[in-house]
């Protein structure tokens, strides 16, 4: 398959104006990052952040024109927060963000305010958790998409945002494929399987593509792929976060109105050091800590029923205690947890009667209670502050 080129697009954007009517943004140097795929285009406008919210409809015009190349399939731009970018002239701040979220009333129970000083809700969303490691490897990913479909088994409406921009993985074990729609061409629905909507960066791209974009891009990719998504009614919209501490975890953290965050860890100590790095940025932009869960905990052989601790057992709840925050539960290694989720039908979907899938489904039941300030074994919802 074939489309058109990288020096194609970049042509048609010289018929975008620049800010205030300068120029083009070719010839300003706001173009940035241009990919071409298959007919899948990908670009960055840089700008002064200041400007964000005026220059939209620049973005949007962008992609219009772009989108009208003969062989475009897809058209993905970003405004990239760049400061001293093109554009920067007659600086002024952006107007604030007066939307307001249309909370779901399920079970009963009226909803809360979810946004801190200064961050946006995303209209029609209760509760947005993030699913965080300090380190790759842990399983974050099966653990993030086994609690979205264990919270809708759970009788939750439930979205799943994938934020690992540079290793987007939620696709593959959702087991969705094709591009998401967009009626408006401003807005876009999200994929859905097994009764949960999904968005990712890997939808836009081919799965061999690798995205080569600087911190500000990813930060940008972020917030479109979270608040231009047409999420709908949502009791929970669970963000599956890269690994680590790095640009696109602060930028959910201080942009996004998280109502908590889950630590995954397995548990040898040196994930553990880093899984209390990723605790302690939280810490520090005050996101409270729902808890932490042991992935990898323990390994039992399908042959013999033994049982094997590869990486030690039982570190990621002492450190819990030690911390004050909640242990949420362990998971084995097993064979079947993998499997499943590289086939598409998670474990909780795959095999809902197993005693993973019940492990899961009672780690997402007690996030649910936390987040709905309710209390379990007379032990009120931990909340770790800023001292």
């Amino acid at each position: 398959m074939t489309g058109p080129s990288e020096a194609t697009i970049i042509e048609a954007l010289r018929g975008v104006k620049g800010p205030d009517g300068r120029g083009d943004i070719v010839a300003l140097g706001m173009v940035n990052g241009v990919m071409a795929k298959d007919g899948n285009i990908g670009f960055a406008i840089e700008i002064d952040p200041r400007r964000a919210t005026e220059l939209e409809p620049l973005r949007a015009e962008a992609e219009r024109i772009v989108q009208a190349v003969p062989g475009v399939l897809s058209v993905t731009a970003v405004l990239t927060a760049h400061h001293g970018a093109p554009g920067a002239a007659a600086p002024r701040s952006a107007p604030p963000d007066h939307d307001h979220a249309h909370h779901g009333h399920s079970h009963g129970a009226e909803p809360r305010p979810q946004a801190r000083a200064g961050k946006a809700l995303v209209p029609g969303v209760r509760h947005i958790v993030a699913v965080a490691s300090g380190k790759g490897g842990v399983g974050k990913s099966t653990t993030a998409v086994n609690l979205a479909l264990a919270a809708h088994a759970n009788g939750l409406r439930v979205g799943l945002l994938d934020a690992d921009i540079y290793g987007p993985s939620q696709p593959r074990m959702m087991g969705i494929s094709g591009k998401p729609s967009s009626p408006d061409g401003k807005r876009l629905l999200p994929m859905e399987n097994h009764g949960v909507r999904c968005m990712s960066i890997g939808f836009m791209v081919a799965e061999d593509t690798p995205i080569i974009w600087r911190g500000p891009m990813v930060m940008s990719a972020l917030n479109q792929l979270l608040r231009d998504v047409e999420w709908g009614e949502l009791d929970l919209l669970v963000c599956d976060l890269p690994p680590g501490t790095g640009d696109a975890q602060l930028t959910m953290a201080q942009q996004v109105p998280l109502a908590g965050a889950v630590i995954v860890s397995t548990p040898q100590d040196i994930a553990l050091t880093d899984a209390r790095k990723g605790l302690n940025m939280f810490r520090k932009v005050e996101v409270p800590v729902l808890g932490i869960v042991e992935n990898m905990s323990y390994f039992l052989c399908p042959h013999c029923g033994e049982r094997s601790e590869i990486f030690s057992h039982g570190g990621a709840k002492r450190e819990a205690e030690r911390l004050g925050v909640e242990f949420l539960g362990a998971l084995p290694l097993d064979m079947a947890i993998r499997e499943t989720s590289d086939s598409g039908r998670p474990i909780v979907v795959a095999d809902p009667a197993s005693p993973h899938s019940e492990t899961y489904r009672a780690i997402a039941k007690r996030i649910w209670q936390i987040l709905e300030g309710g209390t379990a074994a007379g032990r009120e919802a931990p909340r770790i502050l800023l001292q």
